[in-house]
């Protein structure tokens, strides 16, 4: 019995290693190859499905990948690792816009549907600029993480839509509304920069009680724009309710004299004051953080209260997931 158990213990953990696949546009790759590939999508589309508890590592060597990628619902598990020294040597770029394409919904250079989906390493690109809505990355995976990542674009770089998303060590570009969705995500240690007037955020909670919302922490805020005016065109605000009960909050984050005094605003002029957004911040600095000019309906949030948003935390759901030690795994 000792025996069969010892085997049983070997065969797990052989069939527990992960599956190592590369892709290099002048290597020897083609769909036919099981390892090698010369499109990222090929090594998506074609790789060998790993053992339950493994992952697939898609080994990406330095370039810029001018395709969209489309990781599926069915493809779990799966990690894109750039090879370069820097996030700006691997590049995943297009250049779609709502108008081009035919709705925002259609333009992301990257979708990722799969759950426990990673990025390390490598840059997400939207080139279409100020031309409207032009997505970067759109990701409806449950447990994402992604570590020393870059999303470039203008306005709705990064679709945070659905599931538990973790972003750390990375770099986020836009103008208007450039993360939006209802997604529960961290984004840890992170640069957020504006690279026009607008609003950092436009999150999508739809009823008070779902546990979703963006939390900026441990970060920075940048901008492209000149010294503030005062007048909201000229300025960038840390986000608007895209639907009725957004969330987001703001902590320990240093903020630029560009940004919007009033921190969060309504959607539109026309909207109710105040709105049904839970708005919140705590213990920024930079200054952009100018909590006498916030509105009444804004939270401040006390230290003990703060401790629920702590990616540990907001993250952990009912199966106890634990961010942090996911991206420390990357390299």
């Amino acid at each position: 019995m000792r025996l069969f158990l010892l085997l049983a213990a070997i065969t797990t953990t052989a069939l527990a290693q992960d599956v190592h696949v590369k892709v290099d546009p002048h290597g020897p790759g083609s769909i036919a190859s099981t390892t090698d590939y010369t499109t990222i999508q090929q090594a998506l589309d074609h790789h060998p499905f790993a053992p339950a508890g493994s992952r697939v590592i898609i080994e990406i060597v330095p370039g810029t990948y001018h395709e969209r990628i489309i990781v599926t619902q069915n493809h779990n598990n799966i990690t894109l690792l750039g090879l370069g020294k820097s996030p700006e040597d691997v590049i995943i770029s297009n250049s779609l816009n709502a108008k081009t394409a035919g709705g925002t919904f259609f333009t992301e250079t990257a979708e990722i549907n799969g759950d426990a989906f990673e990025a390390d390493n490598l840059t997400f690109e939207n080139t279409a600029g100020n031309t409207g809505q032009a997505v970067a990355a759109a990701v409806r995976g449950d447990h994402a993480v992604f570590k020393h990542c870059r999303f470039l674009g203008h306005q709705d770089t990064l679709f945070a839509d659905y599931g538990r998303q973790y972003y750390i060590d990375s770099y986020i570009e836009g103008g208007v509304d450039f993360i939006f969705g209802n997604a529960a995500a961290v984004f840890d240690h992170v640069e957020l920069h504006a690279n026009g007037p607008g609003y950092l955020t436009a999150q999508s909670r739809t009823d008070p009680n779902q546990p979703t919302g963006y939390v900026i922490t441990n970060s920075k805020v940048t901008t492209s724009l000149e010294a503030s005016t005062g007048a909201p065109h000229d300025v960038t605000a840390l986000g608007r309710p895209w639907r009725p009960y957004a969330r987001v909050v703001f902590m320990n984050t240093e903020l630029p004299a560009q940004m919007n005094p009033a921190g969060y605003t309504v959607w539109s002029r026309n909207d109710p004051v105040p709105p049904q957004a839970w708005y919140a911040e705590y213990n920024n600095s930079g200054p952009g953080w100018q909590p006498t000019q916030r509105p009444a309906w804004e939270h401040m949030l006390t230290a003990k209260e703060a401790t629920a948003f702590e990616p540990q935390n907001f993250l952990k759901g009912s199966d106890h997931w634990n961010p942090i030690a996911a991206a420390a795994k990357l390299p």
